[in-house]
């Protein structure tokens, strides 16, 4: 536990990593709380794996409810008094559901998800277990689970693979990478505490993310009041600048200015599209707030790219001006804060 209050872990990877041994091994080492997902329950299981296509949607959005109602509740009260160590998060359903779903269920699937998804809590810090294929479906094949016997290496390739794109791109929340290969942390006491050490560790020292591009893994301190361990800023503001430097780009502080401007345009005539289908389907809707949402969904790509094009810009101008964005950014924060 930190000075900030209790830590919530949340341990990924692939079927047959090691997520509900380490969980257990490292509930007990920091003293923390369990929560382990009971997917035992879901009547659909064993037809899914027998049956993929036909079972996908209706396994999908049980363990999607199941999960929630799980989290919903025990994350909370638990962290109010213990640390907590769980074997699985909750934004791990829909790396499944892309990997079974598609189309109309696809998209169902996603608008429920969206909005159950952010009554649930972030963990303080994800531990993404990675394995071989093969070491998967050894140890899969070990412990013998009657419902896992009709899965196929193909399909545990496609998972394993799922879950490195997925982390690839994951920064909701700082992520710890350990390689379980070659580890027994069953058997082998020193690799045990090589692992529960190296959680330990991140913890105690705050903030751990994936590596951008062309940078190193970042190690810091504990962020102020305003979100705490959840610091990212300041890494991409430190891409930006060696990208820049490596890159040979115009470093100039009214040409980026111009440019921000620009970007800035181009995302205003995005939001005017918006403002225009959403008026059009209000007609047919009758709702303004329904209409917005579904402009937006037909618009989100488009406003992706426009507002990554105006966030580059305004780091660069920050690196430019000698300004620490994201420090900037806290103190104001909490300085409005104190004015509420």
């Amino acid at each position: 536990m930190d000075e900030n209050g209790p830590d919530y872990v949340a341990i990924e990877g692939p079927i047959g990593v090691g997520k509900t041994t380490l969980a257990r091994m490292l509930g007990e080492a920091l003293g923390a709380e369990l929560l382990l997902e009971v997917f035992e329950e879901n009547p659909f299981l064993s037809a899914f794996y027998s049956d993929p296509n036909r079972y996908a949607f209706q396994t999908q959005v049980f363990f999607l409810l199941s999960r929630y109602r799980q989290q919903r509740h025990v994350i909370h009260r638990t962290l109010l008094h213990h640390s907590l160590v769980s074997d699985y998060m909750f934004d791990k359903d829909r790396l499944f559901a892309q990997l079974t779903l598609s189309g109309d269920e696809l998209h169902m699937y996603d608008r429920v998800q969206a909005i159950l998804g952010e009554q649930i809590p972030t963990p303080d810090l994800v531990v993404f277990l990675r394995a071989r294929t093969d070491d998967l479906m050894r140890r899969i094949s070990y412990r013998d689970r009657a419902y896992e016997r009709a899965m196929s290496r193909q399909y545990i390739e496609r998972l394993r693979v799922a879950y490195e794109q997925f982390f690839s791109h994951y920064c909701a929340a700082p992520v710890l990478s350990i390689d379980t290969s070659n580890l027994d942390i069953v058997g082998d006491p020193d690799a045990r505490g090589h692992v529960i050490g190296r959680i330990q560790e991140a913890l105690s020292r705050g903030v751990f993310q994936q590596p951008l591009p062309r940078t190193e893994p970042v190690l810091e301190a504990q962020a102020t009041a305003v979100l705490p361990g959840r610091r990212r800023i300041s890494d991409l503001q430190r891409w930006h600048r060696a990208s820049d430097s490596d890159e040979g780009i115009l470093a100039d502080l009214y040409f980026n200015f111009i440019s921000l401007m620009e970007q800035i345009g181009e995302l205003g005539s995005e939001l005017k599209a918006v403002w225009e289908a959403q008026e059009r389907m209000r007609e047919g809707i009758g709702n303004r707030y329904e209409a917005r949402e579904r402009a937006l969904e037909t618009r989100t790509p488009h406003l992706q790219e426009e507002l990554a094009d105006c966030l580059a810009q305004l780091l660069k101008l920050a690196n430019l001006t000698g300004v620490d964005l994201e420090a900037s950014y806290l103190a104001r924060m909490n300085l409005n804060r104190g004015r509420a």
